[in-house]
């Protein structure tokens, strides 16, 4: 079934009229199925956080706008429930900081699929970059979103290289390598890190099928970044 049928199905039978009592009702409805709940979890976060970073430096832009609907393919029977649950978040009075929080929590911070939380984050700097430039405000949003998802700075800056313009992306951070790396040890992590992200793994991890945009994304800045590094290493072994 179509996460945005269980959304719709979900929020046309809930009766909430605050996104935190949201986030405990998805808790209690799912508890039976775990998958399920880290879909929904999933979706929930994207668009919760969505909407809390639109209003990080003042300003909604239509290219994050049209960033948020490259993630969100909503189909147009699903789409008032996605505004419905966009607005409440937008509305509510509790900080990004409570919904991260609560968010985390629910879809599992410190467990096997805690990389989830990193997907959620990729998502969030896909859009906030979209209008061209990361702002002071959009990056403090972002690392303290990654510190209550407690992903460490490692994490932080790999995703954030992974989003920087195209030729400004440092190739070596991008794939967790160290400067002095030899050729075989590079190439069997970008294989490694190829593995991981392929769209079938983020699945697995509780990444609905809707949103494998991500995914994609990901894996071009990593093969852009080996393109790099094995061109660098190349040379260096020649010389």
């Amino acid at each position: 079934m179509s996460i945005w049928r269980r959304i719709s199905d979900f929020i046309t039978t809930t009766a909430v009229d605050a996104f935190s009592s949201i986030i405990e009702a998805v808790r209690t409805a799912f508890e039976g199925d775990p998958e399920t709940r880290r879909r929904v979890a999933f979706s929930i976060a994207m668009i919760a956080l969505s909407a809390k970073m639109a209003k990080a430096d003042g300003i909604v832009s239509q290219a994050e706008v049209n960033a948020f609907h490259d993630i969100f393919h909503v189909p147009e029977q699903y789409q008032d429930q996605v505004t419905r649950l966009y607005n409440l978040a937008k509305q509510d009075v509790a900080g990004y900081e409570a919904y991260a929080t609560q968010l985390a929590s629910l879809c599992g911070s410190g467990h096997r699929n805690c990389q989830m939380l990193e997907d959620v984050l990729d998502g969030l700097f896909h859009i906030a970059k979209a209008d061209g430039a990361l702002h002071d405000k959009e990056l403090t949003f972002l690392g303290t979103v990654a510190e209550i998802f407690a992903l460490d700075e490692e994490k932080f800056d790999r995703v954030l290289a992974r989003h920087v313009g195209r030729g400004q992306a440092d190739p070596y951070l991008v794939l967790g390598l160290a400067r002095n790396v030899n050729f075989e040890t590079a190439r069997k992590q970008y294989r490694a890190l190829v593995r991981e992200n392929h769209p079938d793994m983020l699945i697995a991890r509780g990444v609905p099928e809707e949103f494998i945009a991500i995914a994609n994304q990901r894996i071009a800045a990593i093969n852009a970044a080996w393109e790099q590094v094995e061109k660098d290493l190349k040379a260096y072994e020649r010389v």
